[in-house]
């Protein structure tokens, strides 16, 4: 399918979406939400692992498009709002690993993009923050709640009070971002990783990330509940026979997602 704002590009079982409206910086409108959507509902069963980046060298994605949101009643923002909520929720939710390869900025909308993959990992340029206070407005596609979970309270406090954003490495620091790379460097890096993640089940993969979101929410009794069922459900599988034998064989396993 052809797009406008985004490309989706496949090599192997490894998928990476790129936000591409150099123009606005990659700012996230409604179309390019849109866009983002279908490109997700598009994706193949055979999907084992998903990079999200940006177009361009300067920004990863600057933020939800201002020019649009500037001019929209508090009616629209509800649905602009339920909107990025909606296809965030849906790339938080995805069965298979993804990561977020943050080239540049990364601000608002971006950021909170960010802040909905599995993994994060930023170019040395890159520069993170939820600046909407700055705007007479708060984070809308749930930067609050995503950010508040990842760096603790009072951080994301003042992180979202001041409105500023901060360097690659301060948010290394904070726990906002795993590693910081050169730019050269940045999507190689998110490759090498992707392509770690395909040698191990990807219905144990699915399986864990889906007990850690839940589990997240939950006292640890539930939590652990989760756990115990995700752990016993795997035994069914022909991935957790084929894992055990192979490791019992010392041989690599050959996973098929069954």
């Amino acid at each position: 399918m052809a797009y406008e704002n985004i490309r989706l590009e496949t090599q192997g079982a490894i998928a990476t979406l790129t936000i591409d409206r150099p123009k606005a910086l990659n700012a996230l409108n409604s179309k390019t939400l849109q866009e983002i959507e279908s490109a997700l509902h598009s994706l193949s069963p055979d999907t084992r692992a998903l990079i999200v980046t940006g177009g361009g060298e300067k920004s990863f994605v600057a933020g939800a498009d201002i020019a649009e949101m500037s001019t929209i009643s508090a009616a629209q923002a509800r649905e602009f709002a339920a909107q990025g909520h909606r296809v965030l929720m849906m790339l938080e939710s995805l069965p298979c690993p993804t990561i977020a390869a943050v080239n540049g900025f990364a601000l608002g909308g971006g950021c909170e993009l960010a802040l909905a993959c599995d993994l994060i990992y930023a170019s040395e340029k890159a520069k993170l923050g939820l600046p909407e206070v700055t705007l007479g407005v708060i984070p809308g596609f749930g930067g609050t709640q995503r950010l508040t979970r990842l760096v603790g309270k009072m951080r994301a406090k003042e992180l979202i009070f001041t409105g500023g954003h901060v360097s690659a490495a301060q948010a290394k620091e904070y726990g906002l971002v795993l590693e910081v790379l050169p730019p050269e460097k940045l999507m190689e890096h998110c490759r090498t990783v992707a392509e770690k993640l395909l040698k191990n089940g990807p219905l144990a993969i699915s399986q864990a990330k889906r007990v850690i979101e839940f589990g997240a929410d939950q006292d640890l009794r539930a939590a652990n509940e989760l756990e115990r069922q995700g752990f016993a459900v795997l035994f069914g599988s022909e991935d957790q026979r084929e894992g055990m034998k192979a490791f019992l064989e010392k041989r690599p396993a050959g996973f098929t997602g069954k």
